[in-house]
């Protein structure tokens, strides 16, 4: 090879990893990410509105992930109320998101009162929560989360004023009751980010994915737990 032929493929070399990157990211972009975030649900659950929703109009990112739960919405209900960092756990992989300590695997009467405007601690400090924005017996939970970022502290948007660094959505979950006494479990995510700049990179590399997983494993061992009680 001649010294004009290597330098002609040095360039090219250096393109490679760019070029390659960039396709994954066009990948992920428009065939994965569209599946991530509308993993089980149909056209039509996709496209329905949900209690809740309204809480975000102009949302910067939304997801819709269903799936079948082999029981009526009264029995799955119980396993929902009585969802929180001090009280059942969250049903997903407990070592990130329940101090390690395993989420219940019984219906407890002591955690089957739920109101709106209560807390919901999501860490062991209760520095963030969630708080309960709607709920319906039997068909609909609505969770709204507001962050301070970069600390990932909770705040009050009613009482407080919106910090310029935040994360705010809701995790909705809706019951809908099948032909054939199954229920059909509808989780709904709806948010905004700001600075847009910041919070958007977040979004697509790091919470999008991270939610998909949670979820998925939340709707897995609510199917196990369903399961198991009839």
């Amino acid at each position: 090879m001649t010294e004009q032929q290597s330098c002609r493929r040095r360039p090219q070399a250096r393109l490679l990893p760019f070029t390659a990157a960039s396709a994954a990211l066009a990948l992920y972009a428009l065939r994965l990410r569209p599946r991530l975030l509308t993993w089980g649900a149909t056209p039509d659950e996709t496209d329905r509105a949900y209690p809740g929703d309204e809480l975000f109009p102009d949302a910067d990112g939304t997801s819709t992930m269903a799936t079948t739960l082999p029981a009526p919405p009264e029995k799955v209900w119980p396993w929902l109320v009585q969802m929180g960092g001090d009280r059942a756990g969250w049903y997903s992989w407990d070592l990130l998101d329940h101090f390690g300590e395993p989420s219940a695997d019984r219906i407890a009467p002591e955690w089957q009162t739920l109101e709106e405007g209560q807390r919901l601690p999501a860490t062991r400090d209760g520095q963030a929560w969630f708080t309960v924005a709607r709920v319906e017996p039997n068909r609909t939970l609505v969770l709204r989360s507001d962050l301070r970022l970069p600390s990932g502290h909770s705040f009050d948007p009613d009482w407080e004023a919106r910090p310029p660094a935040r994360m705010d959505g809701v995790w909705g979950f809706h019951l809908r009751p099948t032909a054939d006494g199954t229920t059909r479990l509808v989780v709904r995510t709806r948010g905004q980010g700001r600075p847009r700049a910041l919070t958007r990179p977040f979004d697509l590399l790091l919470g999008e994915p991270a939610h998909f997983i949670m979820q998925t494993r939340q709707f897995h061992n609510l199917r196990t737990r369903l399961a198991a009680a009839a």
